[in-house]
């Protein structure tokens, strides 16, 4: 990419740079999406996630694609009006309420901001390490977050999160019933995950509090564009493209770009980075966002997870996007 204007820091010292060549049209983005799901929409590799049995329900054929830009328009393809249950990828969001609430110092003191090189829902993470969650994307660091929000109840803590993501989203989202259910009746790992972080001193509420207040965040539906929306700020230093509302301080969205390059992807964090060059986030319900700073949000959805509970279909047409438009943060060419 050429004419470097944009330095984007993400973490060990390692300083990125983005084109400033103004956005493509809308017409030229709708093409891109529209190419990416002809292409990709009969893909046939990957399942849905199982191990939540809610998951393993949902129509393993849907797919779609949305991209919300900097200047604030809406592109969708596909199956957007589906509202499929948002995952790991809530994790992002509440580290970012989290933030701005106490500081982007009390991640990297509290959680920490280290990839794991283990299983997102890991227990020797913890014990291997310094008894803290090692990053907020992980399971435990996600506990964690939860657990970090200032509130007197579960009441009051799920209520500040269930606004701050309406707020994001521009209107009112639900939690879909049927998904925590099936999640709060299998969640066990999850409950000796809090207990054991509560036990070395590194969760700030009682354990079953977080570990209920984070399976509920984990359930809340989204379409492909809500999600989107809810992801925006992060491609416009911090604003929301559309309500021009400020989420995020501008000097904190490096720091959660960085910890989405690293740990976005649990263990396909490497090949993501490799072929796609996006800070992104993905979640076992299918769906996936990825930031063009400076640029847009690019979100695809479809459930059919790979080994690693990443979206087969939303990775390649994510994929095929960036790399239509050149995007790939590490590449300066």
């Amino acid at each position: 990419m050429k004419s470097l204007i944009t330095t984007i820091g993400i973490g060990i010292g390692l300083s990125i740079s983005l084109a400033a060549d103004e956005l493509p049209t809308k017409e030229a983005l709708k093409k891109a999406a529209e190419e990416a799901h002809a292409k990709f929409k009969d893909e046939k590799e990957g399942k849905n996630a199982d191990y939540i049995p809610a998951l393993a329900k949902v129509p393993s054929e849907l797919f779609g694609i949305a991209i919300v830009t900097a200047d604030g328009e809406v592109i969708e393809v596909g199956d957007v009006d589906y509202s499929f249950s948002m995952q790991s990828c809530s994790k992002v969001f509440t580290m970012c309420m989290v933030m701005e609430e106490s500081g982007a110092e009390a991640i990297f003191e509290k959680i920490n901001v280290e990839p794991t090189g283990m299983p997102f829902n890991s227990i020797k993470a913890i014990e291997h390490g310094d008894g803290r969650a090692d990053n907020p994307l992980v399971n435990a660091g996600a506990i964690a977050t939860v657990s970090m929000i200032k509130a007197d109840s579960p009441e009051q803590r799920w209520k500040k999160i269930s606004d701050y993501y309406n707020l994001l989203a521009g209107e009112e989202l639900k939690v879909l019933e049927d998904v925590y259910v099936s999640e709060a009746e299998t969640n066990f790992r999850n409950r000796g995950i809090a207990n054991v972080l509560f036990n070395s001193g590194n969760l700030f509420c009682d354990p079953l509090e977080a570990t209920d207040v984070y399976t509920r965040q984990c359930s809340v539906g989204v379409t492909t564009a809500q999600l989107a929306m809810m992801a925006s700020p992060l491609a416009n230093d911090g604003v929301h493209p559309v309500s021009k509302k400020t989420f995020l301080k501008e000097d904190e969205v490096p720091k959660v770009l960085s910890i989405m390059t690293m740990a976005g992807f649990y263990d396909g964090a490497g090949q993501w980075a490799w072929k796609t060059g996006l800070p992104a986030k993905t979640g076992v319900g299918g769906g996936i966002f990825a930031i063009v700073p400076g640029k847009m949000v690019i979100v695809a959805f479809s459930p059919p997870v790979d080994q690693y509970g990443n979206s087969v279909r939303a990775q390649k047409a994510i994929q095929y996007i960036a790399d239509k438009f050149e995007y790939n943060i590490f590449d300066e060419d």
